[in-house]
């Protein structure tokens, strides 16, 4: 088996289930290569990011939105000393719990589980890559996923803590919709590899891969959703010359993102922004020169973005040299960039999500999620996909099975949902 790559160790690239494997690939590579290989990645393609997949050939899904995430946490980890394969694992790991729907399906199913310690993306995430995706089993057969190197799952988790401590949820998610569901990255009966992931550590810190995996995403959000929105016409750049427009933009990034922006902030980020050479000053008209302009905005902003963030170490008391990885590290990101990306993010959202009626057509959705768990439930064994039908079996109690009914449906992709949803309630 390969040596972990430096400045990493070996408790760094240990893996739940011992494997004995030659490889000429480095443990991160082979993590790599186990996401781009998963069911649950290729699923991303037909859920929703912030509209439905199947609404235009141009927007975004869930899919695209991840490779997007990977290729910037791959750029960001090149510059500042991390393992680029380990980082572009975590991005593309990052998104695989969210279920149908988005955020949602995930409000939908945390009720549905409310009495079994409830539904979160990020703790599917860790379920899904430590159980539900097959890959290794251990020696009584029961699966252990996609088995990854314990700084994989680590950098794959946002959100490393359990229900119990985790906070109040406040604001918005980046797709317009409020926070419902409070943060977490484990289940109760997911503990044993949590605690094994996290070495013994008890506090709430994101190791430093993670935290690129965090600024990839929201950098990704930031750009592609105004990209997105001008493409669609819902967004026209030339309008923000209105001082009374923008007013109104930072009202809705302060109350969706950052409680603490002041007007003249968002105003002097809004200039340094619009002040850029690709910044678009006429409407979008749909030709290949101003696609290629567009394209050129978006890729000058990541670039922005990621030039300004850096590292620091993570002072041992003993003045010792510490290795910019794992927990040695810490992301800086200034606060007039966090700005910036808040501006685009309120741009996009009062623009597109806040204009968007989609108020009866997320009631529905909420209601397919709640209808298919109950007649899952109803069902099962026999209703469920022959996959978890023997977790069913085997699970000790009603919690128990009403979790495997939730991993159920949490797998589906949007139209999935709605064909089992059709076929069981008809």
């Amino acid at each position: 088996m390969r040596s972990p790559p430096p400045p990493y160790a070996e408790v760094d690239v240990e893996r739940y289930l011992p494997e004995d494997k030659p490889s000429s690939r480095s443990p991160f590579e082979r993590d790599r290569a186990r996401i781009v290989h998963s069911a649950a990645l290729r699923r991303l393609a037909a859920k929703t990011q912030v509209v439905g997949p199947d609404s235009d050939d141009f927007v975004r899904n869930r899919l695209t939105h991840t490779l997007e995430v990977a290729q910037v946490g791959r750029d960001l980890a090149h510059a500042l000393g991390c393992d680029p394969d380990l980082v572009e694992a975590a991005c593309l790991a990052h998104d695989l719990g969210h279920p149908p729907f988005g955020h949602n399906g995930e409000r939908a199913l945390n009720e549905a589980a409310a009495a079994i310690g409830g539904f979160e993306g990020n703790a599917q995430t860790l379920r899904l890559l430590s159980r539900l995706e097959a890959k290794t089993v251990d020696a009584d057969g029961r699966s252990g996923g996609l088995n990854l190197t314990r700084a994989a799952l680590d950098a794959a988790t946002k959100y490393p803590w359990m229900l119990s401590r985790a906070p109040e949820p406040v604001g918005r998610h980046a797709d317009g919709l409020p926070r419902a569901v409070r943060k977490f990255g484990v289940y109760t009966d997911d503990e044993p590899v949590f605690n094994w992931m996290r070495a013994g550590r008890d506090d709430l810190r994101l190791c430093l891969e993670a935290q690129l995996m965090d600024v990839a995403d929201d950098v990704a959000y930031s750009v592609h959703d105004v990209e997105d929105g001008i493409v669609a016409g819902r967004i026209d750049p030339s309008a923000l010359t209105d001082p009374g427009l923008r007013r109104d933009v930072w009202v809705t990034a302060g109350a969706w993102y950052d409680a603490g922006l002041e007007d003249a902030e968002a105003e002097a980020a809004y200039a340094r922004l619009s002040s850029g050479p690709a910044w678009p000053t006429t409407p979008y008209d749909g030709s290949r020169r101003a696609l290629s302009g567009l394209k050129n905005l978006t890729s000058g902003l990541i670039n922005r973005f990621c030039a300004r963030v850096g590292t620091e170490p993570v002072a041992d008391g003993e003045g010792r040299e510490r290795r910019l990885v794992r927990y040695d590290g810490q992301l800086v990101v200034p606060r007039q960039t966090r700005t910036e990306i808040v501006v685009l993010k309120g741009i996009a959202a009062h623009l597109v999500m806040k204009a968007d009626g989609r108020i009866v057509v997320l009631e529905r959705q909420r209601a397919l999620v709640t209808e298919l768990v109950d007649a899952l439930s109803a069902g099962a064994p026999g209703s469920l996909d022959r996959v978890f039908r023997q977790d069913f079996e085997s699970a000790a109690d009603d919690a128990g099975r009403l979790r495997v009914v939730i991993d159920q449906v949490a797998s589906l992709t949007d139209p999935s949902a709605v064909l089992h949803h059709r076929q069981l309630t008809a």
